[in-house]
């Protein structure tokens, strides 16, 4: 009886250990995955801040400007006059939403105002 019992308590420990081994390469795997991807996002998020730096570089309205005005003719543009402008009360805003009706009462329901009941 106790042959038994030893071999099946070191036929468990064989499988733990082989199961304990496997959970660690697993995780080892993930972990490696998990800072592949990390990196990804630290080249993205450097790859944008780069194309901010330009977008704001090629916005510069000393530029525009200077582009604008060699191309003035060619693009057939216009000066801007005030009067292109319109004034905030011209705006025409959406009407108020109607409130919904959450309640609704029935009035033919109700009892008279005479009534001795009270309708509340």
């Amino acid at each position: 009886m106790r042959a038994v019992l030893y071999i099946l308590t070191s036929m468990a420990v064989i499988g733990l250990a082989f199961w304990a081994y496997r959970e660690n390469y697993a995780t080892q795997q993930a972990l490696s995955e998990a800072d592949k991807l990390h990196a990804n996002i630290r080249a993205a998020h450097a790859r944008l801040a780069v194309l901010k730096a330009e977008w704001a570089y090629q916005n510069r309205p000393e530029r525009l400007r200077d582009l604008a005005v060699l191309n003035f003719d060619r693009l057939n543009l216009l000066p801007l006059q005030p009067h292109q402008f319109g004034a905030v009360d011209q705006v025409a805003y959406p009407p108020a939403p109607l409130l919904p009706i959450t309640n609704p009462v029935d009035v033919s329901t109700m009892n008279a105002p005479d009534s001795e009941e009270d309708p509340l």
